[in-house]
């Protein structure tokens, strides 16, 4: 299982030197793969949770790929209604490229209603939105030319990997875990614990896929970490307490088959927002033996 960390591309810590120790760390550190978040219209729901300034993923992503060598880079999780499919699959055929094949290209449909609305994209058609243009993307990156809205177009170059870019998909619900498991080679879960994962979510993707005749996709859960000096109680987060319950943690997701698993430092509060080396040191701390 790769170990990767979620690289923070909002708040006061989000600077260019910033977002660059981020990617050299996890170089250094011997992770597997760094992801960055996604807003383009950050909206005051959204600022309440994701301070500014807010990096732009595609941008960033190919900023730090000509930073780096080895790590994968991948977003998580673009959400995929708020650019125009053709564009989206032309910068992210770019970026896989301009990374020499390491990109990650995870997907979802968001949640901020006002965000939507700023963006002139109707809310209630995000799961549709999210279908539809995945369909274009994966379509686009794998043929020189496709028909789109009546006409023959072409967004190459086709991306490095062949044969095509790995796709994660987020989300819980049955419409999510239907995208998964039609477009997605792994699904992207955010911060649900491996007992709900075993009893719960694997059967019901493992169902979504037997009803739809397709393969089940992989499993690359993303966690938040918060390493603790006294032990929390049964019910915590994964991902949170002493280094020895998230280390059981870690090969919980490991036993139930997880193929990624991605840490996030941040826990959601701006007022709670670490300095980038004390998260570095929890993750140094956490991955040292397991790398």
């Amino acid at each position: 299982m790769e170990i990767g960390v979620n690289i923070l591309n909002f708040g006061p810590h989000a600077t260019p030197d910033g977002l660059d120790g981020w990617a050299r760390f996890a170089e250094d550190a011997g992770l597997g793969f760094a992801m960055i978040s996604d807003h383009v219209a950050v909206t005051p729901d959204v600022a309440e949770q994701y301070p500014a300034p807010f990096w732009d993923p595609f941008t960033t992503l190919a900023w730090l790929a000509g930073r780096t060598s080895r790590i994968r880079l991948g977003t998580t999780v673009t959400v995929l209604p708020y650019r125009h499919p053709l564009q989206t699959a032309r910068v992210t055929a770019n970026l896989d490229r301009f990374s020499g094949g390491r990109l990650i290209f995870g997907v979802g449909v968001g949640w901020s209603r006002a965000e939507y609305e700023a963006l002139g994209v109707p809310f209630e058609r995000r799961g549709a939105l999210t279908d539809e243009y995945l369909d274009v993307v994966t379509r686009a990156w794998t043929a020189d030319e496709l028909e789109y809205a009546g006409h023959r177009v072409a967004t190459g170059p086709r991306p490095a990997q062949t044969p095509r870019p790995p796709v994660w998909v987020g989300g819980n619900s049955p419409a999510a875990l239907r995208r998964a498991v039609r477009f997605g080679d792994a699904w992207h879960i955010l911060f649900v614990p491996p007992d709900r994962l075993r009893d719960e979510g694997l059967p019901a993707l493992r169902a979504a896929a037997d009803a739809s005749g397709r393969p089940v996709p992989a499993l690359a859960p993303r966690i938040q970490l918060n390493l603790t000096d006294a032990p929390l109680n049964e019910d915590r987060p994964p991902g949170h307490g002493t280094l020895d319950q998230v280390r059981r943690d870690v090969e919980a997701y490991r036993v139930l088959g997880a193929t990624h698993l991605l840490l996030d430092t941040y826990l959601g509060d701006p007022a709670a927002h670490r300095p980038p080396a004390q998260d570095q040191a929890m993750i140094a701390e956490l991955t040292a033996p397991l790398t």
